[in-house]
């Protein structure tokens, strides 16, 4: 029950080692909420927070999940096992 694997470069290293070069840095605080509980989440559905606007992905990303961050932002993330892996942070739009 950890965050296993990133897409995203700047965020793994946003929850690493807090560097916000690679981020929105106004999106940090949200960022910092998400992955904290993202790490200690063992299944899709512990994301499911009200207002964190979680649901399933579609097509290519079938499989995967979403929560908002800000406006467009999402950060996307699949579980294998316990495990988040995969994580993303990216504007849809």
């Amino acid at each position: 029950m950890a965050i296993k694997s990133f897409q995203h470069k700047g965020l793994e290293r946003y929850f690493l080692k807090g560097s916000k070069a690679g981020i929105q840095a106004v999106h940090a605080a949200k960022l910092s909420r998400l992955l904290a509980r993202l790490n200690v989440a063992t299944a899709p559905e512990d994301m499911n927070v009200p207002g964190w606007g979680f649901h399933g992905l579609k097509g290519d990303l079938a499989g995967h999940y979403a929560v908002s961050v800000n406006g467009n932002w999402r950060l996307t993330f699949a579980f294998d096992g316990a495990d988040a892996v995969v994580v993303d942070y990216q504007d849809y739009h």
